[in-house]
Formats: C-alpha cells, structure tokens, sequence
C-alpha cells in the first residue's frame, strides 16, 4: 500500500541578503509570493498535510495565507535545515513518505516533484547540473554512479569544487526513517549547523537506497538569497510561462520583453506585443491582441477585441471587436460590450457601454449605463461623485452627447436624445430631443488700462 504522502516547506530563513523588511517567502515573483509557488507544487502532489516551518516574520507570513491548509510551525532558532525539519516531526504521520522543499527554491517542476516522490522507501535527493556550481553543496558519487555522499561548498576539497552536479535541495525519505535521522545530526561543517544534507550520511552507513533524481534543467534548482536571485528566477519564470503560451499558438513579438504575472487561457491567433504585462486570471478569445506597453489584469477579451498601446485595463469585461486605446483605462466593474469604442485618454469605471457604444477621446465614464451605438464627445465628464456617495447615469440607446457635456448624476438621459455641446446636465434629457444647458454667450467692451 502507498505510503500518504507529506510535505514539509523550509521558510524560516531572515532573508538578510534581501535587505528588506518583508520576509523572504512574501517577495513577489511572477505576481504570487515566493512560498505560493512552492505550495502550488504540493497541492498537484495533492498531499495529505502540508507543514510549513516559519521563523523570522512568522506573523505577515500566516497571514498571507489564511486559508491554505497549512500547519504551522515556529522555528524559533535558525540552527539549520535538519533542526528545521525536527520542528516539523510532531505534526506529520509517522507513516508517510515526507517530502522537504524549500521557500525560497519556487522553479521545480511539478513533474520533477512526481519523480522525487516515486520510491516510497528510498531517500530520494534533487539533483541538477551546473555551469557556475559556486555555493551549491556537490554530489559525491561512486566509481558506479550511485551516490556515495553531499559535501557542502564550504567544505569542499579543491577536486570537489570541480564537480558540476549540485544538491538542489529538495528530498524525499520515510517519515519513520526521517525522525530518527534527524533526530541523530550535530552541528557540522564550517558554519556549525545541523543541516539536513547529512541525513544522507546515515542512509548510505544505514545501507539505506539513496537515489537521485535529476532535474530537467539547473533552473529548477536556483534558489533566492538576494534582489539579483529573485530577478534571475523572474527572468526564468518569464520564459516558462511565454513558451507555454506560444506552445498554444499565442504569437508574442518578444518573449524577452513581456511580464506574464497571470493565470492566461487563450484561444487562437492571439498576439501580445512588446512590453505586455498580464496579471490575475485573463482570458483571450480568438483573435485578441494586446498593443504594445499595456498592462491587463483579471479581465477578460473577447474574440478580435483589441487593446491598443499603453492602456490599462482592470477587472473588465471586454467584448467581441471592441477597440480600447491607446492610452486608455478600463477601471474594475467594467463590461465594454461587443464593438464598442475607447479612445485616447477616456477613462471607464464600474460602466457598461452597450454595443456599438463610443468614447473617442478625453472623457471619464463612471458608474454609468451607456446604451447602444451612443455617441461620446470629447471631455464628456459623468459627475458621479457629490463629496459622500456615488451616483449613476442612464444613457439610452442611441444618444448623443456632445462635447465637454457633464452629466451631474444622479440623471437620465433618453433614447435618441441630443445633448449640446458644453452643457451641463442636471435633470432628466427627454428622448428624442435635443437639450441644451448653457449661458447665452456676450461679448463686452473691454475697459481701456
């Protein structure tokens, strides 16, 4: 019978190298803290419990993660990752098969962590080779390939310093065997620590299987200790997520040059230009474009919808062959339905605009409904603010308001209604019918200095 499976995450490093205030495990990469990713890898384990060891900001971190399912566990002293790990002991089943990751190691594969997992009985390490190994503990192997044993950099001889294939950190072994392995470390090696490493030590004098499972690259072992680690991991991550867009088909002009920080399902013939970022969940119909520079989050475009350059769309709903931009945006609660039009400097927010609706240019659109084939003007301004609450404006099918209109809401404006030109509206616009709201125009002489 298959052993549960258990997995404990190693989060209680200070992260002094960051320089930072936020703990290591809550800097972003790729939109989502470090540790979420590292969490994301034992969900699709789907394991039994996840166990993650805190110490240095312990609070802001469980609170990042109110409803993960997680057991928590306070590391008190930094005394090394095979202390660490004794901290987790109490809260795992003594027959599982335990799985330790690290926070701060977020590029494993999912399926390099299925193959760490495998073996039941043996202790399972993750392995990678390196151009550049400096810092990286080295697998010692024997005459037969099998491992013979983990030196750490520190301790390494000038031959060992040699040798490419590094310690990724990741391993897995039986719980049981687990406890009382780590249970039996001391304080080791150039820096004092009891360090999990060495729990290979006492397999291999146990004649316990040591096995190692290669990655499929060396990124899935770089790990973050400073801003520049987090930027190289971020670099890596960026050319995983745009390779797996293209591989749908996604066209993307430079996948150097784009920031996926999103959840992306996209259909056929999509294009993302230069400077691109997506965040959130995003969904891409057939067709759909996103312009040069523009940033999309938590939205979704319909089929042929096109989002020009720099725009900024948020929490949108954007319809089939709508054209939003360029310099454009599209605030939460917005539904653009299908062929709509958003122009330059036009901002919507918490609005529908029906189809076939316009907003060419220079005009702020707020709590509102816009019906169909209505026609925006330059500066239109829907007052919707009165200092205490936000009111809404009903535009019908058809209308047209002229420019630099300003629609005080609460107010309603009829189907087919004409609005001139610098008018400000403060009562119901009859449909049909053309209003004007504007002082007569006078010319005065003026007074001689």
């Amino acid at each position: 019978m298959a052993r549960p499976l258990n997995v404990v995450i190693l989060a209680a490093g200070k992260g002094t190298r960051m320089r930072s205030a936020l703990p290591k495990p809550l800097h972003l990469l790729g939109g989502k803290p470090l540790l979420a990713h590292v969490l994301e890898g034992a969900r699709h384990l789907l394991a039994e419990r996840v166990i993650v060891v805190c110490g240095h900001g312990a609070e802001p971190l469980r609170a990042a993660f109110p409803d993960a399912g997680i057991g928590w566990v306070l590391q008190a002293e930094q005394l090394g990752s095979g202390h660490a790990v004794v901290q987790a002991l109490p809260k795992l089943n003594p027959r599982s098969r335990v799985l330790v990751l690290y926070g701060d190691v977020p590029l494993v594969r999912k399926e390099t962590l299925e193959r760490l997992v495998a073996d039941d009985e043996a202790v399972t390490l993750l392995t990678a080779n390196m151009e550049d190994p400096a810092g990286y503990g080295r697998i010692i192997r024997n005459s037969d390939g099998s491992v013979a044993g983990i030196v750490e950099h520190a301790d390494a001889t000038p031959d060992q310093l040699r040798i490419g294939e590094i310690n990724a950190g990741p391993m897995a072994a039986p719980a049981e065997w687990l406890a009382g392995a780590c249970r039996a470390l001391k304080p080791a090696g150039a820096r004092q620590e009891i360090c999990l490493t060495h729990t290979v030590d006492i397999a291999l004098d146990e004649g316990l299987p040591v096995c190692a499972v290669r990655a499929q690259d060396a990124d899935e072992a770089l790990g973050v200790n400073s801003p520049s680690q987090l930027a190289d991991v971020q670099q890596v991550l960026r050319r995983r997520r745009a390779e797996a867009l293209m591989e749908q088909g996604v066209r993307i002009a430079d996948p150097r040059r784009i920031e996926i920080r999103a959840e992306v399902t996209a259909g056929t013939d999509v294009f993302l230009d230069v400077g691109v970022v997506l965040e959130g969940e995003i969904r891409l119909g057939n067709g759909a474009s996103i312009g040069p520079y523009s940033m999309v989050s938590n939205s979704v475009l319909g089929a042929d919808a096109r989002i020009k350059a720099h725009c900024v769309v948020e929490g949108a709903r954007i319809g089939a062959g709508a054209r939003v931009g360029p310099f454009a945006r599209i605030r939460p609660r917005t539904q653009l339905d299908a062929d709509t039009r958003v122009g330059n400097f036009v901002e919507i927010k918490n609005s529908e605009l029906g189809e076939g609706a316009k907003a060419s240019h220079l005009s702020y659109v707020g709590d509102s409904r816009v019906g169909g084939n209505v026609n925006i003007g330059a500066g239109v301004i829907t007052c919707n603010y009165d200092g205490r609450q936000k009111h809404r404006t009903e535009i019908g099918e058809g209308a047209f308001i002229g420019s630099g209109v300003e629609l005080v809401a609460p107010v309603e404006v009829g189907a087919g209604a004409v609005v001139g030109a610098g008018s400000t509206i403060t009562k119901r616009v009859p449909a049909q019918q053309l209003t004007v709201a504007r002082s007569r125009q006078k010319t005065l002489p003026l007074k001689k200095r």
